[in-house]
């Protein structure tokens, strides 16, 4: 049988090699940049990307994949589903902007985690119908098919997939909302037909998910629906799991063809084995991946091709990548003489992940021959028997805490002495331009060591002030000689690696560079002790001790793929609590251990979930397992689904959780209406990550309904998340109105 292999590329980075997206939306925002501009702007920046692929030579590129800040909320307004809280703004791109940050009048949508990724999304708030307003995926193809000449495929996140994660509609309602939302789906499609189009592909994750007999069946009369009368190509593409119901799927699913990810496991190849591929349908074979960043195995993957041809029985199958590319920095071309030669060699970004598809592509249909490939070589030189010795030797049956929360808490508030609603920040202050530009000198050589150190100090000093001035019970130090809070703990961690411009968006503008786990992590010299106690030196109120957790760091990190994540996040868990033990000794009272990316890494089959969140719990409890009961463990989470695990939060026994709860209007509350928590909590009372400065009356009620559910005398105060994102005009305002409502409501229930 002769084998044909074509490629197709989706998700491609939309930030731009150097952050270009981030910079032109920062100055459109700040007015710098005018209207006109700024599209045009975003316009090439788009452009740069669909040429980037036609340069190697992809077969089928995407089109409609690119967003000025997500890509859901381009599908939300696309379909006019404007909350009522926004239609008083006239201008499009106003309301746009306004749904995904706020206005002065308005709160911003709900962000949350895209599925397991660090990726946020912003969450369609379905209130009554809705209609097509526009159809972008046409206008996005015919710009490129006109002024660049290049023929795509439109991309669309899929009808189930959207309405999955919608919000503000009735659950027993969801099988007549798909079928209302397929048929603008329909009405899409036909008007791609009518252009000329002749294939286009949905983005259906959702499929991977637990799917009941009846949801499968739903989402198959939802696509017969989309595609009835239809003359054009309909592919759906899944990922970041195997594909759920799959025989029920593939089988009837009325589509041209299907995309798997082959990276994420084998389970997808398993039941290709066992149940076969339609012949009626083509397969894309994700096989190149989109989360993470070591480099293809070319002979392994060869391999699973020629079984997939073998098992399918077709002439041809596209390959792709396995999730999308936004996941990954954008090239690995700044890093060359940057990073260890050895590392290099085992790296692949998204341009390399082009170049590996058509490496693939050359391999398979007989044009060249496999390079060889030294990986086990390489990763030999990173391995420290050490650390990997007191990661297996830890004893889980035994990890925690002695004491009970009840006697713990008896003696913090002993020794601690705080008022009732005791307020607080999560960690970061505003990094305003003149850290980033002493921290950029530091980096250069260009300032000393101790005058960098002095500046630090003085920053420490003056934020400390503010906080006193403002009124805040526990304060903190303000994380200004960290760029990141993963990033930072992994340049004093062995085992790490750091890149020059492996930028990754997270949302919006915002946009991060993951640490790459290549070896085994331990600590060699404290990271935080001097930072913290010099902070405690300068007031009499307590001022918390700041660490990342292991599971965060873990899941915000490019992790090896040679040992489990558990083993990883023991190490790391190992070297933190080293750390959390000498910052108790340097007489910090309060640790925070921010485990912001917890429930992110949860996998996405509830049968496998359990396993994760036990030795999550038992990473977190690890580090924190030998202070006294009089020291308060504090942890962070923020901007992911919790209600479900309540219980494992519960689990993991930290004193005090602050927890984001302003986007989602407190609707976590219900939860703690159903159950008995008996811990320390801090509902964030207000959204840092919208530039407005909420309202007195806004955080009462969420505070007052809190209360309601929660012991008051267990209820903190603060923001939802680190203020490193916002300026000190909000952040100030703000912060005085969070404390004037603490004042308020210690005063009624005196």
């Amino acid at each position: 049988m002769k084998k044909i292999v074509k490629t197709e590329v989706f998700g491609y980075p939309k930030i731009g090699v150097n952050r270009e997206l981030k910079k032109v939306l920062e100055s459109f925002w700040s007015g710098k940049t005018g209207r006109d501009d700024f599209l045009k702007e975003t316009e090439e920046i788009n452009f740069a990307r669909l040429k980037k692929q036609k340069k190697f030579d992809v077969d089928f590129i995407s089109s409609n994949d690119f967003s000025l800040y997500d890509f859901i909320l381009d599908l939300s307004t696309m379909f006019g589903i404007i909350p009522e809280r926004f239609t008083g703004i006239s201008d499009k791109l106003d309301t746009y902007f306004a749904m995904a940050r706020g206005s002065d009048d308005a709160v911003a949508c709900e962000m949350t985690k895209w599925f397991d990724t660090n990726y946020h999304y912003i969450v369609p708030e379905i209130d009554g119908e809705f209609e097509l307003k526009e159809n972008r995926p046409l206008k996005s193809y015919l710009s490129a098919k006109e002024k660049l000449g290049i023929d795509t495929t439109p991309t669309i996140t899929g009808p189930f997939t959207f309405l999955k994660l919608a919000k503000g509609y009735k659950k027993e309602k969801f099988a007549s909302h798909l079928l209302e939302t397929a048929s603008l789906y329909g009405k899409i499609l036909k008007e791609l037909e009518n252009n000329g189009i002749k294939r286009v592909r949905t983005e259906e994750p959702a499929f991977v998910l637990d799917l009941t007999d009846k949801e499968a069946e739903i989402l198959i009369e939802a696509y017969s629906l989309i595609t009835k009368d239809l003359n054009i190509a309909v592919y759906v593409q899944t990922y970041y799991e195997s594909l759920s119901q799959y025989n029920k799927i593939v089988n009837e699913l009325p589509v041209y063809g299907i995309g798997l990810d082959f990276v994420v496991n084998s389970e997808n190849i398993e039941n290709i084995r066992k149940f076969g591929f339609p012949k009626s349908k083509q397969l894309i074979a994700g096989v190149v991946s989109g989360r993470d960043i070591w480099k293809t195995d070319f002979t392994k993957t060869t391999s699973l091709m020629n079984e997939l041809f073998e098992l399918t029985g077709q002439e041809e199958i596209i390959i792709s990548n396995s999730s999308p590319l936004y996941h990954l920095p954008v090239s690995l071309e700044s890093e060359k003489n940057y990073l260890n030669a050895d590392l290099i060699q085992l790296l692949s970004f998204a341009d390399e992940r082009l170049d590996e598809l058509t490496v693939l592509k050359q391999i398979i249909n007989g044009k060249r021959h496999i390079p060889k490939q030294n990986f086990e070589e390489i990763k030999e030189k990173f391995k420290n028997e050490k650390a990997q010795k007191a990661a297996t030797a830890v004893k889980e049956d035994s990890i925690g805490r002695k004491e009970s929360f009840e006697q713990r808490y008896i003696l913090q508030k002993e020794t601690l002495k705080l008022p009732l609603f005791p307020t607080t920040t999560i960690g970061s202050y505003p990094q305003t331009a003149e850290i980033r530009k002493f921290r950029a000198a530091f980096k250069e050589n260009s300032i000393s060591e101790e005058e960098y150190d002095g500046f630090i100090k003085n920053e420490i000093k003056k934020v400390v002030e503010l906080q006193e001035e403002i009124g805040l019970d526990v304060l903190v130090h303000g994380e200004f000689e960290r760029n990141d809070m993963v990033e930072y703990f992994g340049q004093k961690l062995k085992g790490f690696a750091f890149t020059k411009n492996a930028w990754v968006q997270s949302y919006g503008s915002r946009c991060v560079k993951p640490p790459i786990i290549y070896g085994d992590v331990y600590r060699p010299q404290k990271m935080t002790v001097d930072a913290i106690t010099y902070a405690q030196s300068l007031t009499q109120k307590t001022v918390k001790g700041m660490l990342t957790g292991p599971v965060t760091i873990l899941n915000w990190s490019f992790f090896r793929k040679d040992i489990s994540k558990k083993e990883i996040a023991f190490q790391i868990a190992l070297a933190l609590k080293d750390e959390v033990m000498d910052l108790e000794k340097a007489g910090i009272k309060i640790i925070q251990i921010d485990e912001a990316a917890f429930r992110e890494g949860m996998p996405l089959k509830k049968g496998k979930q359990k396993d994760y969140l036990d030795w999550s719990v038992k990473s977190f409890k690890l580090t924190n397992e030998k202070v006294s009961a009089e020291t308060q463990i504090h942890t962070h989470m923020c901007y992911s689904e919790f209600n479900e695990i309540l219980e494992s939060i519960y689990a993991m026994d930290s004193d005090v959780i602050s927890i984001e709860a302003s986007r989602s209007k407190g609707e976590i509350i219900e939860k703690f209406e159903e159950i008995h928590y008996d811990h320390g909590i801090g509902l964030g009372v207000y959204d840092i990550h919208s530039p407005r400065i909420p309202t007195e009356k806004e955080i009462i009620l969420i505070v007052e309904r809190s209360i309601k559910v929660i012991d008051k005398e267990l209820f903190w105060i603060n923001p939802d998340c680190g203020l490193k994102t916002r300026s000190y005009n909000e952040t100030i305002p703000a912060l005085k109105n969070m404390v004037n409502v603490t004042k308020k409501l210690r005063g009624s229930n005196s």
